[in-house]
């Protein structure tokens, strides 16, 4: 698609609509908002809706945290301390005042895979058809298809501006660093990306056999294939060896009467005859490379996935079966893909691929998701309803912030359908809307779809090494540039404290980790009265639904009003439809509502847990280990490069699940996380190991190795008097310590560890002007794409505004790194209050 020309910025109706039903709800009385001061008019801006205290919704471990949040009259709203969120790194630093995500644009999200590479949005326009005459593509990705955009350099990772639609678009082409005819065949690349994950001497053995080619080297047994080979092949050499061809020749021989005369019926039949399953050209190829034995399954999954895209599917790999069950962990086989080296002719094979049918590999499609101001889990089930598909076809490797503009890489299992099918439906092309507006027009419902491609696997929660932001804050106001720069330096150096953010707990009234306390003490009728019990500030339908069926007990009347994006109350009162309108069965009523969902809300209350000792630990003891810490027990600890916070580190992998609209997580990963076991216990579990430091330790880690448990049943708590400080909260609020295993087996927890420390990698910031604040100061993939006006900033504008660009890793939350710099709270209703007494929008649509 051609531009015409740079376009004004548009409005999205539907943001507009739903802002405006908030206003009304929340904002009812703001006449004289600017004339007002910003203490009395925060307070007028949290007016009451109904009488709701905190003693009610907050776990009784809360009296145990040292301040206590503030009401304004009757309405509660949960603040940074009732999570146990209290503590800065750099006490000496003055603040500096900005406001966050006052603009969807001012919150960018960019999410990093697995091969540190940051997913951009390329290209909007409609997928080509296969063709007849194309070159041969990857077998990895069928050919023929958009080429995914994560093949930026991380000195692009904070682009806002990504490649023009007049660039020429790439088709299946591979990368400059790739093996092709005329290419580098080992290029220096590949040795740099394996080093992580192979040792020396099996990246060696692998350039050795990725060298000889998918032929396996003749091997001539000079008369002696009858006779038994001589010793010297023991397991210690076959680790991370290549096996020739002629270890196997003795078997290939003895089979080989048998394959004869089986081969010249084949041949009667037209069939392929001799050269089977696993063998080129009448030769057996028994070439392998062996891993040493790797425990994390997220380094196993990254291996797998650095040998899939470095080799364009020419080398294939898997678990070496015979490593199961092994304490030590589990090794990868690296060989010859059987498919001759990954390459295919395009044609009547494309066509077939795109077709699918019996033997396709190509399941899945992926493609890359802009979505604004949505939830991951209701963007997903919108695509779901569009595909006409179940919602567990589609996965992501994270969830996202869903305030702000967010892009990642999602996985569809395609069902026979074509790349063409999934972008035409999902951009509503039919008689009412053509292929030039849904090209030239932002996407619908704000979620927007490119660069689709063929795929053999899909994605999973974890499969990715982080994300990238690009954050812009408002109105910023600093005693000078100096302190500014010793903020972000701090930051930079020192890190920030890992908190779980607010988002974590819920952006309404009702707190999600008082539900998972409620669900951990198996209190169903409890848990059941916090999700339906009404929130002051919600979308008016949804309000008017849960007093239809509290208030007039009118069951229908609050199932058809009841939005669906609002997940768990639907579920709820869509089993008690079924009940004949009995609720009486209040754990059977819970049981409908998604697991990912319910397991959200008992992390929550883990990470209220964390936070509150995290807290507690470095406000007492501050930056230093001590005696009693926990760290993992790795064979070599070498404190700087934990300070870097290696993403690929399976620790960086932190539980993380969003499934609700009142739900916005920055990033995620697993499920669950592998759980690190105590070096001193004899088990067979696998994962990494945990060490209690001891007096002689201490010179040989550092603040940043330190970790905490989430409670659980596999983890081991710190100690002294940090662990009896877990052991109190936790039977404060009716929970045994030592026991966290149920009845009902989704809510038992077997509990993780987490760095109680988190450092930004590739981070810049600067500084702009600007007058109106309706006015973008960055701009998202799509709008560039689609040509609207580029950010622009007034040199002479009254305002200043800082914009930060990073990398975190998984887990890790842009806002309590934000938090550190602003010392502010951040939880969505304070930062409301504070643009809505911001000087900045006295000069709202000026345009300047």
């Amino acid at each position: 698609m051609s531009n015409t020309g740079v376009r004004e910025r548009e409005t999205n109706d539907a943001e507009k609509e739903r802002l405006t039903k908030r206003v009304k709800m929340e904002h009812s009385s703001t006449e004289s908002v600017h004339e007002a001061s910003p203490d009395v008019e925060m307070s007028k801006l949290a007016a009451p809706e109904s009488k709701s205290h905190e003693d009610d919704l907050l776990p009784p471990s809360r009296s145990l945290l040292p301040c206590r949040s503030k009401t304004s009259g009757d309405y509660f709203r949960v603040s940074e301390p009732d999570v146990g969120i209290s503590v800065y790194i750099a006490n000496d630093i003055p603040k500096i005042q900005g406001i966050i995500k006052q603009r969807f644009t001012d919150f960018l999200v960019y999410e990093v895979d697995l091969q540190g590479q940051v997913v951009r949005l390329k290209s909007i326009d409609e997928p080509e058809a296969p063709t007849k005459n194309a070159e041969t593509g990857s077998q990895d990705q069928m050919p023929g298809t958009s080429v995914a955009a994560t093949e930026l350099s991380k000195d692009d990772a904070f682009d806002t501006v990504p490649p023009t639609k007049e660039a020429p678009k790439v088709e299946g082409n591979t990368p400059s660093d790739t093996p092709t005819a005329d290419a580098e065949p080992w290029p220096t690349k590949f040795t740099n990306e394996l080093t992580p994950l192979l040792s020396q001497a099996a990246i060696e053995k692998l350039k050795e056999m990725f060298l000889q080619g998918p032929e396996p080297p003749f091997v001539s047994d000079s008369g002696w294939g009858d006779r038994q080979s001589q010793a010297g092949n023991g397991p210690a050499e076959q680790d991370a060896t290549v096996e020739s061809a002629a270890s196997k020749e003795q078997e290939s021989n003895q089979t080989r009467g048998k394959n004869r005369m089986r081969g010249r019926k084949g041949k009667e039949r037209n069939g392929r005859g001799r050269g089977g399953k696993g063998v080129r050209g009448g030769r057996e190829d028994n070439r392998k490379v062996l891993s040493d034995p790797i425990s994390s399954k997220q380094e196993r999954t990254a291996l797998h996935e650095i040998i899939r895209t470095l080799f364009r599917g020419k080398l294939e790999t898997e678990t070496d079966p015979s490593d199961a069950g092994s304490e030590a962990g589990q090794r990868i086989v690296i060989k010859w893909s059987k498919t001759k080296g990954g390459s295919v002719k395009r044609g009547n094979k494309e066509e077939a691929i795109a077709r699918g049918g019996r033997g396709n590999p190509f399941n899945y499609i992926h493609f890359n998701m802009q979505k604004t101001n949505r939830d991951a889990q209701d963007s997903l089930s919108h695509l779901s309803r569009l595909l006409h598909v179940p919602a567990k076809d589609l996965s992501v490797a994270g969830t996202k912030d869903k305030r702000g503009v967010t892009t990642q890489r999602v996985s569809f299992k395609r069902n026979g359908k074509t790349i063409q099918d999934v972008w035409k439906t999902v951009n509503g092309i039919t008689s009412r809307r053509t292929v030039q507006q849904a090209t030239t027009e932002r996407g619908e419902r704000g979620i927007r779809i490119g660069d689709l491609a063929y795929r053999k696997g899909f994605l999973e929660l974890g499969m990715l090494r982080g994300n990238a932001f690009v954050i812009t804050l408002r109105n910023v106001k600093v005693d000078s540039a100096e302190t500014m720069d010793r903020a972000l330096n701090s930051l930079k150096e020192n890190g920030f404290i890992n908190y779980y953010g607010m988002q974590r707990f819920g952006t309404a009234s009702i707190p999600t980790h008082s539900i998972g306390l409620a669900l951990l003490r198996s209190d169903w009728t409890g848990a059941i009265s916090l999700i339906l019990r009404p929130r002051p500030g919600e979308y008016p339908e949804a309000d008017a639904a849960r007093h239809a069926w509290l208030d007039e007990r009118d069951l229908d009347k609050a199932l058809l009003l009841m939005p669906r994006r609002v997940v768990a109350e639907r579920c709820i009162l869509e089993s008690y439809k079924k009940q004949g309108g009995d609720d009486r069965n209040a754990l059977g009523a819970l049981s409908t509502i998604p697991k990912n969902l319910r397991l959200m809300y008992v992390h929550a209350y883990q990470s209220y847990v964390w936070n509150a000792i995290v807290s507690e630990r470095m406000k007492t003891y501050g930056g230093r280990p001590l005696v009693g810490d926990l760290v993992f027990d790795t064979t070599e600890s070498v404190a700087d490069e934990i300070k870097k916070d290696q993403v690929s580190d399976p620790t960086a992998m932190d539980i993380e699940v969003d499934a609700s609209a009142d739900i916005d997580d920055e990033s995620a990963g697993p499920v669950e996380d592998e759980k690190p076991i105590l070096s001193t216990e004899q088990s067979n579990r696998k994962g990494p190991r945990v060490k209690v430091l001891g007096a002689d330790d201490l010179d040989k880690y550092t603040i940043f190795d330190v970790i905490m448990p989430l409670p659980g049943t596999d983890v081991a708590y710190p100690e002294g008097a940090l662990g009896e400080k877990y052991r109190e909260f936790l039977r404060l609020d009716g929970l045994d310590p030592n026991n966290f295993h149920r009845k009902q087996r989704d809510y038992t927890l077997g509990g993780s560890y987490r760095k109680i420390l988190h450092v930004p990698k590739h981070i810049s910031w600067s500084t702009m002007r600007y007058t109106d604040p309706d006015v973008a100061l960055a701009q998202s993939d799509e709008d560039q794409l689609l040509g609207f006006d580029p950010p622009v900033t007034d040199e002479n504008g009254p305002f200043l505004a800082l914009q930060i660009r990073m990398q975190l890793g998984t887990a890790a939350y842009a806002t309590m790194a934000l938090r550190e710099v602003t010392k502010t709270e951040t939880s969505s209703h304070h930062q409301s209050a504070l643009t809505q007494v911001s000087d900045d929008q006295k000069f709202k649509g000026t345009g300047e």
